[in-house]
């Protein structure tokens, strides 16, 4: 069976979403996320995204994209870098060399940009995963380390249900006595919207002022503050609208340890289980970062390990 590697061309979707759930399927998708996140992404370009073709079907995909628009005001195009957030093979045609020939097309088109940085899989706004789970996945994180791609880092994902969560006595007494010091925590009111997007990108990263942006639920928001300036905030629902899905997440370094954080996280799951909620996860932090061990210490639990790799010119 002949087998052609070209760029998209509309009437692709429907094989490269079969395709794409047959290969990956722990991770599957839908028509409404490919195209909100991949065909509408103002950075989208067909010739990125290689398809392989066989009897008139996608039977496997690399995508490579780079910054066409900045993530956010006041950003730059990462001119030197781009990023490769998926990639799989048809169960059927592994084994035959499609998964190297694809990922090299993805490299050769961002080479070809003048890219001598590229990341798998940590392309913002619009990533599937954080990074390669090598447990699901081993013969692609295989294959990115045989590419050239090494481990950046490896974060993890975790979970916690809400059966029958309760705020713990000690972060009630804690937010008693944080208030008693001129602290307040509450949702944030439209006007306070535009400091909160600055604090977030600039403490953090621009990804989470635009994530703040584009929620714009601000019942699902909850921000501390300390002498009316925002020292906090943590925030659910913000990532393609699911209400489970916590984050982002983050207090000023110069109030770490006094348990902002803590009643930050708290107060998110009591909003959550309010709703009727039964489950809080994210998929991303470092297992034994400050913030890893607090959601420890919640009763997360880690459900997924993910490697970030990147290959260099």
């Amino acid at each position: 069976m002949t087998v052609t590697v070209r760029a998209f061309v509309a009437g692709d979707e429907p094989s490269l979403i079969d395709c794409w759930n047959q290969s990956l399927p722990a991770d599957p998708t839908t028509a409404t996320w490919f195209r909100d996140c991949v065909l509408l992404d103002p950075n989208f370009d067909p010739d990125g995204l290689r398809v392989a073709v066989a009897d008139g079907r996608v039977v496997g995909c690399a995508y490579a994209v780079r910054r066409q628009t900045p993530l956010a005001p006041g950003t730059d195009l990462e001119p030197e870098t781009g990023w490769i957030p998926f990639f799989f093979v048809a169960p059927g045609h592994r084994g035959s060399g499609l998964g190297r020939r694809l990922l090299g097309e993805a490299l050769a088109f961002l080479r070809d940009q003048g890219r001598t940085r590229v990341d798998f899989a940590s392309y913002t706004p619009n990533y599937v995963l954080p990074g390669v789970d090598a447990e699901l996945y081993p013969r692609a994180f295989t294959l990115l380390g045989a590419m050239g791609f090494t481990t950046l880092y490896s974060p993890v994902a975790m979970d916690r249900t809400l059966v029958g969560y309760a705020t713990p006595p000690e972060v009630h007494a804690l937010r008693e006595k944080r208030e008693s010091e001129g602290y307040g925590f509450r949702h944030p009111t439209a006007g306070e919207l535009p400091e909160l997007i600055r604090f977030a990108a600039d403490v953090f990263n621009p990804d989470w002022g635009e994530a703040i942006r584009h929620h714009k639920s601000v019942e699902r928001m909850i921000i501390a503050k300390k002498r009316e300036k925002i020292v906090g905030f943590a925030l659910y629902a913000a990532y393609r609208g699911i209400p489970e899905r916590f984050g982002p997440f983050g207090v000023d370094p110069g109030e770490r340890g006094t348990g902002l954080g803590k009643i930050l996280l708290h107060l998110t799951m009591t909003a959550k289980r309010a709703e009727g909620l039964h489950s809080s996860w994210f998929l991303w932090t470092g297992e034994a970062s400050p913030a890893g061990v607090l959601y420890t210490k919640a009763g997360y639990e880690v459900t997924r390990r993910f490697h970030v790799m990147r290959w260099s010119a």
